[in-house]
């Protein structure tokens, strides 16, 4: 559980996450030198997100998390999406790994970025993967445009990462176990991930504004991976 506060929507950050937090809000807009610019919404859900993530790693690389939702909310951003859509794309993910309630996110940041966030987080009741991502898209198109663009964006960006999962999955096994289930259950695993990538851009096409960018940014990236199961996960040169 990650610590939080109650009251203000701006949490107090120690003087180690002085830094990192001026980082962050340089990856989030190149223009800004300090937390201090840009909405007061974004710089109260950057600092949020920072607090909450700190610690936590990708499991692609090995990266700090934080490094994903800044980069969804730096597609939204250059997308031309607004703030509440920013801020959603830097707290996408606070539900999820950092279990923070709906109610508390409601509190901080209001009830349409709440909603937001809520219309990406997976259901964890659902234990089966293809049955999850299916309930996952299914609310996503329930949600509505700004919840398909946001959708979107995270889309974009863990399929950014897989590549870097990939490898690090690979890396696990030599090349005399190969042919073990083990290296079978991961190349299963990842084209259910690009099965769900393709299923879920189908959904983006109906549901998202017309040849939005950031839709049409998902469709280029899918078609540089391969459509059958037995190159999926191949080791690269």
């Amino acid at each position: 559980m990650v610590p939080r506060s109650t009251g203000s929507t701006e949490v107090r950050a120690p003087t180690v996450l002085r830094r990192t937090l001026a980082k962050a809000a340089r990856q989030v807009d190149p223009a800004a030198t300090t937390t201090e610019q840009g909405s007061s919404l974004a710089r109260a859900a950057l600092r949020f997100a920072v607090h909450c993530h700190t610690g936590q790693q990708r499991e692609s690389d090995g990266a700090a998390f934080i490094a994903h939702p800044l980069e969804v909310a730096r597609l939204l951003r250059d997308a031309g999406c607004s703030d509440v859509l920013v801020t959603a794309g830097l707290l996408h993910d606070v539900v999820a790994e950092a279990h923070v309630s709906a109610d508390e996110l409601t509190a901080r940041f209001g009830t349409a970025v709440a909603e937001l966030v809520q219309a990406v987080t997976d259901d964890s009741c659902v234990h089966s993967y293809r049955q999850r991502k299916q309930v996952l898209r299914e609310q996503v198109r329930d949600a509505g445009a700004d919840a398909a663009l946001l959708f979107a964006a995270d889309e974009i960006a863990e399929l950014r990462e897989l590549p870097a999962q990939i490898g690090s999955d690979w890396a696990r096994f030599d090349a005399s176990a190969c042919e073990s289930r083990a290296h079978e259950h991961v190349q299963r695993y990842h084209q259910m991930r690009l099965e769900h990538y393709r299923e879920s851009l189908e959904m983006l096409q109906d549901v998202a504004p017309r040849q939005h960018p950031l839709v049409q940014r998902l469709a280029d990236d899918l078609e540089e991976w391969p459509s059958t199961a037995d190159h999926v996960g191949r080791r690269r040169p």
